[in-house]
């Protein structure tokens, strides 16, 4: 299968089609003319995000302060523009790996194909291979933490998402959250 690498591509991103609640979550990569764009859950985004703020932590840490790692995001390179069109999926995303280039000092994020078990032909999963900047993984981040956090509400109660129309609450031994009693 195919690997789609950007070393460093002109825009990575995260982002989400939909309403909050139906939303469908997307990386994005594009370099020199070519686009890439895979689904993953929002859970994902999240992990990869969070994954990505303790790794470039931990890079500053163990340098003392040395690194050319911002602590935070530079905002000329916040990017809050939408998702590239076409949107067309390349895969679905199923596991991610994350390392740091030292020689380099750049971030490597590989996000590879979900592997179907009955898969009996052995080809190899479609992998998305970037190469960024800790400032660019900086902005990835915080792009990807506000993408999450734009979803459904959380209910005070049990902190689960509401539903337009409330939802069924543990809080409330099973009764409706956010409905009016009758």
């Amino acid at each position: 299968m195919p690997v789609f690498d950007y070393d460093p591509p002109e825009r990575f991103v995260a982002g989400a089609l939909g309403q909050p609640g139906a939303r469908v979550f997307y990386l994005q990569a594009r370099a020199e003319g070519r686009l890439t764009t895979v689904a993953l859950e929002k859970l994902q985004v999240a992990a990869l995000a969070g994954r990505l703020d303790e790794l470039l932590d931990e890079v500053l840490r163990l340098s003392g302060g040395t690194a050319h790692v911002p602590a935070v995001a530079p905002a000329e390179l916040t990017d809050d523009a939408p998702l590239d069109v076409p949107l067309a999926e390349d895969f679905r995303v199923g596991t991610m790996a994350l390392a740091w280039d030292a020689e380099r000092s750049q971030v490597v994020i590989e996000a590879q194909e979900v592997v179907d078990e009955d898969d009996v032909d052995g080809s190899d999963p479609a992998m998305l291979r970037v190469r960024i900047s800790a400032g660019a993984a900086r902005a990835f981040t915080k792009r990807a933490l506000q993408i999450v956090a734009a979803g459904r509400p959380p209910c005070p109660l049990c902190g689960q998402p509401l539903d337009a129309k409330g939802h069924i609450c543990v809080r409330l031994n099973g009764y409706r959250g956010g409905e009016a009693a009758s």
